[in-house]
């Protein structure tokens, strides 16, 4: 004959049933050893369960297994083995120079991804890019993977620690943070063009990838700009692997 269970129920999903009189009985036909057995084949059960279910909880500060009447404070661990470091922002001096006027430029990289919008705005006014508006310029910024600068920063020889700082160059990727990367928005300022800062900037791009462990780089470019990806080692639909698009159409 079946035992018959009353229902009942805990905050973690792990039901402790109550018996029946005809419960106790049929376990009290059952030979010792095989009660014994299958008592601690229900305790790892229960205690399977809730490792499980445990792993589902790493984001919470605590969690709670209710059993009967007791309740029972159970800490999860400290940090999963899924959890990374957050990568630090590298900053270094591409190019350092003497201008005409006595004061020096500075040339600066960085992957802090510190960038105005309205500064962002002015660049791509000036590379001809069409007008976005700055709420998914904004957007768009926050929910990339990494986004790197270039910045000018010039310091006069006559006022001391007087300085201009202007954004000259970005790219930006998004990621699943795991295996693929996609660059986004690579743009120099037009007066800065032709002295090797659009390929040092995506040099340090990639090489940033790389040392977060993504390998799968991806980018779209226009065609006339299709030989300064090829030189960086880019290939136009590799193995005949063709992108795909999809547009709304109004």
């Amino acid at each position: 004959m079946a035992p018959t269970v009353s229902p009942s129920s805990s905050i973690c999903g792990v039901c402790v049933p109550t018996p029946t009189v005809r419960c106790l009985e049929a376990r009290s036909r059952v030979p010792a050893r095989r009660l014994l057995h299958s008592q601690a084949q229900g305790k790892k059960r229960v205690a399977a369960t809730w490792s499980l279910k445990a792993g589902l909880w790493d984001s919470l500060r605590s969690g709670f297994l209710k059993s009967n009447n007791s309740t029972e404070t159970v800490e999860p661990p400290s940090k999963t083995p899924f959890e990374e470091e957050e990568p630090l922002p590298e900053e270094l001096v591409l190019l350092e120079r003497t201008l005409a006027d006595g004061s020096t430029e500075q040339i600066i990289f960085s992957s802090a991804g510190d960038v105005d919008v309205y500064d962002l705005q002015a660049l791509c006014d000036k590379v001809g890019w069409p007008r976005r508006p700055l709420t998914k310029i904004a957007a768009s910024l926050r929910n990339s993977y990494l986004v790197a600068t270039l910045h000018s920063i010039i310091r006069s020889s006559e006022a001391e620690g007087a300085e201009r700082k202007q954004l000259i160059g970005m790219a930006r990727a998004t990621s699943d943070h795991a295996f693929n990367a996609t660059i986004w928005d690579v743009l120099v300022d037009p007066s800065y063009q032709g002295q090797g800062l659009g390929k040092a900037l995506m040099e340090k791009v990639i090489r940033t990838l790389l040392q977060r462990d993504i390998s799968n780089i991806t980018l779209f470019a226009d065609n006339k700009v299709v030989d300064f990806y090829n030189n960086l080692g880019f290939e136009a639909d590799p193995q005949g692997i063709k992108g795909m698009f999809w547009y709304p159409k109004f």
